[in-house]
Formats: structure tokens, C-alpha cells, sequence
């Protein structure tokens, strides 16, 4: 059996998942010195969501022991991870952002604790910006007031209350290996058998939310979701999505509206759309007059563009 099988989901990103795909490389002899085997047996599947940049070409000319699934069309981030999924033969499941690089270690790190731990369904590693400062990835489940304010305007007046403060886990050491209700999704360890007992992602959420969902799966029937700071991987963040600044507003919102019409039922997944709309309108309102008193009229019209096909939309 294959040990990992790294799954990586890219869209327009050809050379920072060149990049990944040589810090996975990388770490294959050293993994095998660190666990003092003969031998790991690695496969990389990614899949490409129709990327104009030349993506396949890339992978097929540079990296021709992976499996490349090239979608005609952006399938997004949950069906096109459960292509990957469902043909997978690791007996652990590596699940990377192309925007990814693994440090010295992870790999290794990640194996070990999985296997000294089978109550262990999901790992996460430690996040870290390109710069170098820690980025937070470890959160507890999110609750209604959480969904008001997480990425809002009302995050940037009070991006110190305690909802945020829970959620992020801020009252935890960064450097803590600890147990988490759910990770980002963008360096994700998963045992085979959590897939085999609850399947992939929900296809219902296109990007964002997903990986929150699956965790709160895994959790529901007794896995569990663990932070581990020994492992680290540098994340630079937002490059697919920041090249659809409004869709990905809309899908990051609206995965939120559908995971809490899931899990806490219509009628709070009806207010939280009602006020981040009026949220929207709100800014549309603010950055149209700034707009009027001249105050950079170009950052504004892009913004007043970018808001209102969110409030067209409809978050849904």
C-alpha cells in the first residue's frame, strides 16, 4: 500500500505548485532517514480546475510521476479534492494547497504522530505566512455570533472580542500540540479510514466551509482533530481566490450561510444572510461616499463593483 498520497487542488497557480509539488520531493529521503525505514511510498494526484496558465503542461513536463486529473471546466475546491479522493491508494491522505510549501520535517513529524495515535483522524500542521509569522489555523466550531463577525466590517471595529478570541483559540499557545474542533484546510493529514467511514467533502459548499464541515463529521463519530505545531508548512495565502476578489466574497459567505443552515437550522442561516446583505449595503453606501468627496475614487468604484455583485447574489 502507498504510505501518503499528497492531493493537491490548483487553479492559475502553475508556479507556486511547482514549488510544492519540489517541497514534497524534497522530503522523501529525509523521511525515510528520520523513521529509520527502507522505504516510503509516495503518490501525488492533482487535480487542475481548467487553470489558462498552463498548469497540465507544466505538471506533465515537469513532474511526470504524478497523476494529473485535468477538469475541463472549475469544478471547485470540494468535487474536485473527492476526484482526487476517491482514486487515492495512501494508507494517509496529504491534503495541500498548491500556495504550500512543506518545512524540513513535516512530513515525518505528521506520520509519526498519526501512527502513535489511531484515535487520531485529522492533523493539522502549523501555519506560517511567506514572511515568516505564524498564521492561525486552529479553531474551535463557530457559533452564530462568530458568523456575524468573522471576516465583517464588524471584525475590523472589534477585532479583539472574545467571540474571535474563542474561535481563533487565542487562548492557546501557538506552539501547543493540542486538540481542535477543526483545522484549515489548507495542509490537511487525514487517515484513509476517516474517508472510508464519512466520505469526502460536502460537494454542496464549492470552497470555503468544507473543511470545517468535515472535521465536525470526522468528530461526530469519535476521531479526533489535532494541532501539531512539530510540523510546519509555509502558506501563502489567498493566491487562486485574490484573483476573484467578489466571488470569492460570495462563496466565502455563502459556504458560511449553508454550514449553519446545516447544523443549526433554517431560520439562523435566514438571519445571518439578512445582515451580512445589509453589511454589504452598508459598504456600499460607505465606500460610495468616499467616492464623492474624491478620496481614492479608484479603490472605491472597484470596491462599490465588488460589493454590490456580492448584494446581487443574494449569498446564495
Amino acid at each position: 500500500m502507498i504510505d501518503v498520497s499528497f492531493i493537491i487542488v490548483s487553479w492559475n497557480v502553475r508556479d507556486l505548485l511547482r514549488q510544492c509539488l519540489l517541497s514534497v520531493i524534497s522530503h522523501q529521503s529525509s523521511v525515510i532517514s528520520h523513521l529509520a525505514t527502507s522505504d516510503l511510498r509516495l503518490e501525488t494526484i492533482v487535480v487542475d480546475n481548467a487553470s489558462a496558465d498552463d498548469t497540465v503542461a507544466m505538471l506533465r513536463a515537469e513532474f511526470p510521476h504524478a497523476r494529473v486529473i485535468a477538469n475541463k471546466t472549475n469544478l471547485g475546491f470540494s468535487r474536485a479534492n473527492n476526484l482526487a479522493l476517491a482514486v487515492a491508494r495512501g494508507r494517509y491522505f496529504f491534503l495541500l494547497n498548491p500556495d504550500t510549501e512543506l518545512r524540513a520535517g513535516a512530513l515525518a513529524a505528521l506520520i509519526e504522530y498519526a501512527d502513535a495515535h489511531s484515535r487520531v483522524g485529522i492533523v493539522g500542521p502549523q501555519l506560517f505566512y511567506g514572511d515568516g509569522t505564524i498564521q492561525s489555523s486552529r479553531r474551535r466550531f463557530p457559533t452564530l455570533a462568530t458568523a456575524f463577525l468573522e471576516s465583517t466590517q464588524l471584525q475590523q471595529w472589534f477585532p479583539h472580542n472574545r467571540a474571535l478570541t474563542r474561535y481563533y483559540m487565542r487562548d492557546t499557545r501557538d506552539d501547543e500540540t493540542q486538540s481542535v474542533d477543526w483545522i484549515n484546510g489548507s495542509a490537511m493529514f487525514v487517515r484513509r479510514e476517516v474517508y472510508e467511514q464519512i466520505g469526502g467533502f460536502d460537494e454542496n459548499f464549492f470552497m470555503y466551509s468544507e473543511e470545517l464541515d468535515w472535521c465536525r463529521r470526522a468528530q461526530s463519530v469519535g476521531w479526533e482533530i489535532i494541532y501539531l505545531p512539530a510540523a510546519q508548512v509555509t502558506h501563502y495565502e489567498g493566491k487562486s481566490s485574490e484573483q476573484a476578489v467578489a466571488q470569492r466574497d460570495i462563496y466565502f459567505h455563502s459556504s458560511k450561510i449553508r454550514y449553519f443552515k446545516k447544523y443549526h437550522g433554517a431560520f439562523a442561516a435566514m438571519i445571518l444572510r439578512a445582515f451580512l446583505l445589509a453589511l454589504f449595503a452598508y459598504q456600499i453606501a460607505e465606500e460610495s461616499l468616499k467616492w464623492l468627496v474624491g478620496h481614492k475614487r479608484a479603490l472605491r468604484a472597484q470596491r462599490v463593483k465588488a460589493y454590490w455583485q456580492v448584494l446581487q447574489s443574494g449569498l446564495e
